[in-house]
């Protein structure tokens, strides 16, 4: 039986390809206007937009970027650059007091993976693209 032989820099370069692609595949920034507002509107445009319980409440409305950046009548909701102190963020996942968790009462909860979208677009500085 013979035994067919592969050169060695062929087995390289086949079993590198792959690895190569992946190193070229280069990640897209975070957009808001494809990212984080179909998520938004989805969860919590709702009550946040004027006559919103939410909105009344807080004073927070998410129909536009600039009033997502605006926040509520206590501060900001977000903060560009800073998803882990987002206050969006802390709310979206859970962890503050949970009679303020969003979206609020028995209403679905967003996806892990929109969060961490919506995370990257802050950590990225919550441009409105």
């Amino acid at each position: 039986m013979k035994v067919k032989h592969i050169a060695p820099l062929r087995v390289t370069a086949m079993l590198l390809a792959p690895l190569a692609l992946a190193a070229c595949q280069v990640e897209q920034p975070a957009s808001y206007a494809a990212d984080v507002k179909p998520v938004l509107d989805q969860y919590c445009v709702k009550c946040h937009q004027p006559g919103g319980s939410g909105f009344e409440a807080s004073g927070f409305s998410m129909q536009t970027h600039a009033d997502l950046l605006k926040g509520t009548h206590n501060g900001p909701m977000v903060i560009p650059g800073d998803s882990m102190g987002s206050n969006l963020i802390v709310l979206m996942e859970g962890r503050a007091d949970p009679s303020i968790k969003m979206p609020h009462g028995n209403s679905e909860k967003v996806a892990q993976f929109q969060i961490n979208k919506i995370k990257t677009w802050i950590d990225e500085g919550a441009h409105d693209n």
